[in-house]
């Protein structure tokens, strides 16, 4: 089984998508971040993470040269907890040491590509567009709109419809201010852009449209009395905005070089992902399918799959399935093209508990190809250390 990634990104590749199958196995995380250095030798210039693209701006000025402190860095720069994982704060370590002494073009972005929620979460959208209205210098009451944001934060604004905000007449006058803002931020960029930056200038869009998302999820939650549907409605929504916002990254990215995404499996799929909720099996297309479709050859996916891990409570694969196939060509980790694996059961020594979704033939069908780990515990012992 192959190691060398250069085997696996096409000439055409802007956005190569690295999966893992499971947030709580850390391995993953190492591995990625060997991976980015060599593709950094192949010439990538960016990675984006499954974090909140937002907050993960001020993770981009700390590696590339700004003032801070690394472990504020991973505290307020990374959302979903993911800044207490040591591979991510190794990463970010990396990165400030690596864009050292080098020119803008040769430095190594970082950047968030999720929106500031969550499936079962989501803030007030409040803050945002309050950053927009202050940059473009307008008189316009948000917060008596937006009310406490309390009322769009807590649980039941997302689980029961009829605790939500999302389509109440302040939440629709909202939308109209929100869109109206982006229109004029686009209608005096020139004059904008002279009087600060073109940094200052993007990242003005970047909080006005996180919060126009933010409106988007939480008219979602107020739409569909029914759980299993709205629950579909959000998943769908959350991937349709990482989509956008992935497809901003790589136009920022365009004349610098190609982009790692690293994200969950079910994110990454060309495929239609599937969640089993209850009894209820929700699907949707997932960011990478909806970035897929509309750039091309210029995506590929790799999907990630895990043989044995002590800490998730995962033994051997069965030798009939995915991950048994690929368990018996592989002592560490290794690479293994999709069309090379032949059709296998999906493995069942696993539960929700447990975080691992395995491999299944939707899956292998929707990538390029599988980066395959044998062992965590080794993984982590030998690249963690």
């Amino acid at each position: 089984m192959d190691q060398d990634i250069r085997d696996f990104v096409p000439a055409s590749c802007e956005l190569l998508a690295l999966g893992e199958p499971t947030h709580r196995e850390p391995a993953f995380g190492l591995v990625r971040n060997e991976l980015l250095v060599r593709l950094v030798d192949l010439g990538f210039r960016s990675i984006a993470i499954e974090i909140d693209r937002v907050a993960a701006l001020s993770v981009n000025d700390f590696v590339r040269g700004g003032a801070g402190d690394l472990d504020r860095v991973l505290e307020e720069g990374f959302s979903h907890d993911f800044g207490e994982l040591d591979a991510n704060r190794r990463l970010v370590a990396w990165l400030r040491e690596y864009n050292e002494d080098r020119s803008a073009e040769e430095r190594v972005a970082f950047h968030g590509f999720d929106t500031p929620g969550e499936n079962f979460s989501a803030p007030s959208p409040r803050g945002y567009l309050e950053y927009a209205r202050d940059r473009l210098g307008l008189d316009l009451d948000i917060a008596g709109l937006t009310g406490d944001d309390e009322r769009w934060s807590r649980a039941e604004a997302v689980m029961d419809p009829a605790m939500s905000p999302g389509i109440t007449e302040e939440a629709v006058r909202l939308r109209v201010i929100a869109d109206g803002m982006l229109g004029e931020l686009y209608a005096r960029a020139p004059e904008l852009i002279a009087a600060t930056s073109r940094a200052e200038w993007s990242g003005t869009r970047t909080r006005l449209t996180a919060g126009i998302g933010l409106l988007r999820y939480h008219e979602q939650c107020a739409r569909h009395p029914e759980q299993a549907v709205r629950l579909r409605a959000q998943i769908a929504t959350r991937d349709a905005l990482m989509a956008e916002n992935l497809l901003d990254i790589r136009d920022i990215e365009a004349e610098r070089g190609a982009t790692l995404v690293f994200t969950h499996n079910l994110h990454l799929r060309r495929t239609p992902s599937v969640w089993r909720f209850g009894d209820e099996d929700l699907d949707w297309f997932s960011a990478g399918a909806i970035v897929g479709s509309l750039v091309g050859e210029r995506y590929a996916c790799v999907a990630g799959s895990l043989g044995r891990s002590e800490g998730l409570g995962l033994g051997e694969p069965e030798a009939d399935t995915y991950e048994g196939a690929l368990q018996a060509g592989v002592t560490t980790w290794g690479l293994r093209a999709a069309t090379g694996l032949a059709p296998a059961r999906t493995r069942t020594d696993t539960t929700p508990e447990k975080g691992y979704f395995p491999l299944e033939e939707a899956t292998v069908a929707g990538v390029d190809a599988v980066l395959h780990i044998a062992d965590a515990g080794a993984i982590v012992k030998t690249v963690g250390s």
